[in-house]
């Protein structure tokens, strides 16, 4: 029998399968199946920093209802209540799913901005949450704004998150900074324990008829791996911190992948929502008899043998990958 179990920011897993933010989390009997199908951990849905805003702003519009005279101000922000569970709800969800599953439950904080939003990440943390991942979420669009008062800004609400918690912190980044590597050690520096790679973006679509932006959310494809399968293969081994591995993941290869590029864990929401929360035990299943058949005796050996470091053609990796490509397009064109 192989051994799954391994370790994500300091907490022991029985297997690296983690269900990722989604709204799977919303409710404690859906976390019980995934618990059920023999899910290593489980990433909360995110509590984002517009809906912290608007409560504290709709608390304070309230309580000082009769110095008010324009009620509209208070439509500056969403209607939040519809799309996500408020922040008091959320901290009670995190008490409840605590008490009714023994795997980990981590926490995720959705914001870009320092500010007192982030005092939730200790209330988080008091509920009962083991982890907190910080799901930075951020589309920069002001021509005066450079990337690096981005990344430092960035940097600074790590340190500040980090500042107000003592538990494990990992961080979601998206793909699009100009220097990840080192943007990932100034982040590790700063205190996060995990960098998880990648945030999948919502990308907006165009009604012509209607003159409509649409954003509606289409779940991922195994092909969406490849991007961060990279990524982790480059900083596997040159970060004192856990990486974990998101956006892509479908099947037991892709697990498998992610695995021997590095990923100590490997998170997954797109396959559970269309197949619902059963079907991770048929992706351990699958992880675990190609192990087997390999002859792997465990996760830990399996971890990083693909990796930049561990390959026997580093710059595959790099821009080189890019070349024999094309290369390859020219044979077939008889170039």
């Amino acid at each position: 029998m192989v051994d799954l179990s391994t370790t994500y920011l300091g907490l022991p897993l029985k297997n690296p399968l983690v269900a990722s933010a989604s709204p799977l989390s919303k409710k404690v009997e859906r976390v019980k199946q995934l618990e059920d199908a023999g899910i290593g951990a489980v990433v909360m849905y995110s509590l984002f920093e517009e809906q912290i805003i608007h409560e504290s702003r709709a608390l304070d519009y309230y309580l000082n209802l009769g110095t008010y005279t324009n009620p509209e101000a208070m439509t500056y922000f969403p209607e939040m209540d519809h799309y996500n569970i408020g922040p008091e709800s959320y901290l009670e969800l995190v008490t409840q799913l605590k008490k009714a599953v023994s795997i980990p439950i981590i926490g995720s904080l959705n914001g870009i901005s320092t500010g007192g939003w982030v005092d939730y990440a200790h209330k988080i943390q008091e509920a009962g949450a083991d982890a907190l991942e910080l799901n930075i979420y951020n589309v920069p669009t002001d021509l005066d704004r450079t990337a690096a008062e981005i990344e430092k800004s960035t940097v600074d609400l790590v340190r500040e998150v980090r500042s107000k918690v003592h538990i494990p912190l990992a961080v979601k980044l998206s793909p699009f900074f100009t220097s990840l590597p080192n943007l990932s050690k100034r982040l590790v520096d700063a205190g996060a324990n995990g960098l998880v790679l990648f945030n999948r973006f919502i990308q907006p679509d165009l009604d012509i008829e209607t003159l409509d932006v649409i954003t509606t959310l289409k779940l991922s494809t195994s092909d969406e791996l490849r991007l961060p399968l990279r990524w982790v293969a480059v900083l596997y081994g040159k970060l004192n911190a856990d990486l974990a591995l998101t956006t892509g993941v479908h099947t037991g290869v892709d697990a498998i992948k992610a695995i021997m590029a590095g990923a100590s864990a490997v998170m997954v929401a797109s396959e559970l929502i269309s197949k619902g929360p059963g079907h991770a035990a048929a992706i351990l299943t699958e992880i675990q008899t190609w192990m087997q058949s390999y002859e792997y005796e465990s996760v830990q050996q399996m971890k990083g043998s693909m990796s930049q470091k561990a390959v026997a053609e580093p710059s595959a990796f790099e821009r080189a990958n890019y070349m024999k490509a094309l290369t390859s397009f020219d044979n077939k064109l008889g170039a």
